[in-house]
């Protein structure tokens, strides 16, 4: 898995988010499969990205007509490669016009997306961030398989090179930030793992606000990231 998503459905320019999650992540959540807090991240993308929408919709169209066959139809081998083909054709922009994809405004103006809107306690202003050149919230503090924050950086501000152990989900909120010569900016969602080393620098302009999972802690690389792994909490 690399820490840039390469799935790029809508136009360069077009306003929508370039960055999604995998079709793997997209398929699980439409099973209703998916463990809440990454479900909660997907949601939230796909508030405000109407090519993830379609995407999903194809794929609980697909799986109501196998249930609704039963054991009465053979489910080709190539079944999602033909259902991909047809979410990459030239209808897949169809319902671009819908949903929450209006740009946040700075401050107190951000525009929270519905499905994480109901996980805040209250504004995004008004909410306990711990920490300095990174601001934490957390979120679901419940579940112990995951590890859901919000997370503020402050504009220009490079995250430390480091590796996970395990998933990475990260949804941009407001603001943006650039990873691997890639840009993510609201709307995108940039996922690593074990295999990605890498050092984040939030762009200048604004804070880079954003919604993030992880499936094990940060472990800093590098020879004093590695003297500071013992005191860390990210």
């Amino acid at each position: 898995m690399a820490s840039a998503m390469k799935q790029t459905f809508a136009p360069q320019g077009s306003g929508l988010p370039m960055h999604h999650p995998s079709d793997e992540m997209l398929l699980e959540y439409a099973a209703g499969s998916m463990a809440e807090p990454l479900a909660v991240l997907v949601a939230t993308h796909m508030a405000l990205c109407p090519l993830c929408r379609d995407r999903v919709a194809a794929f609980e169209a697909v799986g109501g007509e196998v249930l609704d066959a039963g054991e009465q139809i053979e489910v080709a081998d190539d079944l999602l490669d033909q259902l991909m083909a047809k979410l990459d054709g030239p209808d897949a922009l169809s319902s671009v016009e819908a949903g929450d994809t209006r740009p946040p405004s700075g401050g107190a103006g951000l525009t929270v997306p519905l499905p994480l809107r109901d996980y805040l306690p209250g504004d995004v202003e008004a909410l306990s961030w711990r920490g300095r050149g990174v601001g934490q919230c957390d979120l679901l503090p419940e579940r112990d398989d995951y590890q859901t924050r919000l997370l503020r950086v402050k504009q220009g501000m490079t995250i430390p090179s480091h590796t996970h152990h395990g998933i990475e989900a990260t949804l941009v909120l407001t603001g943006a930030f650039t990873d691997e010569g890639a840009c993510f900016a609201r709307g995108d969602v940039a996922l690593a793992d074990a295999s990605v080393d890498h050092s984040p620098v939030a762009e200048m302009g604004e804070d880079c606000i954003c919604l993030a999972v992880t499936g094990g802690p940060l472990r800093l690389t590098g020879p004093f990231g590695r003297l500071l792994n013992p005191f860390v909490n990210i």
